[in-house]
């Protein structure tokens, strides 16, 4: 089989979930498939982080903007390829192309009711962009892939769309993220907080973050503790968009406490994890949740929600509270602090959990899914 892959932002530097999804995949399926041709598409970018192989070929396609490359480019480039298939991997795909099309819909939040509107103007263009192009290429699709059972059940309950036609592939989490001793990661985390005492937070101007209730939590679980508190370390976030957040809530007095980094490259994330007290990641909507399984394999206990795919993902023994419940997130963050039995039986859950999931079996069943649709 000649097997395309879109794999359009992984060359980029700041890579995001969708983009460690595909590119771990592929990297997977270069070690168990030596057989089929792999044609993976991209656009130029900073981080060459992935490698050819005798059977994995990389086609750069230069287009400016991401419905020109994705509608433009990428069918010019199937043209030249004449593939078996083609595997879109981030939600969306060209409206015209005659060759049989996997795509992976991640979620289908750019659907439902918005829950705020503080996202960005790149966050906004994206989810018009979805809107316009989902519901067109749906019909076209031999099969829609998704990374949980609870987006499965909201993919065909909002799309219309057979169950048969939806399979559930779980992410998986990298190899490097596993328990680092202090003496390892201290280094790192010195870049980004002074203090070996912190929490990690991974919030961003998607209103699904969570972000505004989460500092109110923290501004709760400061007002609450006893003796020195933990710090909260911040990723994603720059302090324009901090000191926003921290005016609308009227808690400008916690800012001391805060650390923010603004991006921390994938390289630098296992010494944060295994570092923090707790990581908190207090989502309203996810549909799956893949920095839980980074943090568990660190060994680093989560607080996270019970809503959306995350209960499925984190497991019935992990830390679910009400993500709207800012007491109930600052009580959990005190506890931790608290009771070290409880946070030790954590910590061995979380790492026992992250064995249910890997990427080698995420590509075997993609690759099962590329040979049934030849």
């Amino acid at each position: 089989m000649k097997i395309a892959i879109e794999a359009q932002r992984i060359f980029r530097k700041n890579k995001h979930g969708m983009d460690f999804v595909v590119l771990e995949s592929i990297r997977e399926l270069q070690q168990i498939d030596q057989e089929n041709e792999y044609f993976i598409l991209v656009s130029p970018g900073e981080d060459h982080c992935l490698t050819e192989t005798p059977n994995f070929h990389i086609i750069e396609i230069r287009v400016p903007s991401y419905p020109l490359w994705e509608q433009f480019g990428l069918p010019h480039a199937l043209k030249k390829i004449k593939p078996d298939l083609l595997h879109c991997t981030s939600n969306t795909a060209p409206l015209f192309c005659n060759v049989p099309l996997v795509l992976t819909l991640h979620d289908v939040i750019f659907m439902e009711q918005k829950r705020g509107t503080s996202s960005s103007l790149y966050q906004r263009l994206g989810w018009h962009y979805r809107r316009w192009n989902v519901p067109r290429i749906l019909d076209k699709c031999h099969q829609v892939i998704t990374v949980s059972h609870f987006e499965a059940a909201r993919i065909s309950s909002i799309m219309n769309l057979p169950v048969d036609k939806i399979t559930t592939v779980y992410n998986g989490f990298s190899n490097h993220f596993r328990p680092i001793g202090m003496n390892e990661y201290i280094q790192t985390v010195n870049k980004y907080c002074e203090s070996p005492n912190y929490f990690f937070f991974l919030g961003n101007t998607d209103p699904k973050k969570n972000t505004l209730r989460t500092l109110k939590a923290y501004a709760h679980y400061l007002q609450q503790t006893k003796g020195t508190p933990n710090l909260l370390l911040i990723a994603d976030l720059d302090e324009n968009a901090i000191d926003t957040y921290l005016q609308e809530g009227n808690i400008s007095h916690i800012k001391p406490h805060l650390r923010y980094s603004g991006y921390i490259p994938n390289t630098d994330l296992p010494a944060i994890y295994s570092g923090a007290k707790a990581f908190i990641y207090t989502s309203l909507r996810e549909s799956f949740g893949i920095p839980i399984l980074e943090a568990m394999a660190c060994g680093t206990p989560v607080i996270t929600s019970n809503t959306s795919a995350i209960p499925e993902i984190a497991g019935e023994g992990a830390i679910l509270i009400d993500p709207t419940n800012e007491q109930a997130i600052a009580d959990e963050m005190l506890r931790l602090g608290q009771d070290e039995a409880y946070r030790l039986n954590q910590v061995e859950y979380g790492l026992q959990r992250v064995k249910n999931f890997s990427w080698r079996e995420t590509a075997e069943r993609l690759l099962k899914i590329y040979q049934s649709i030849h």
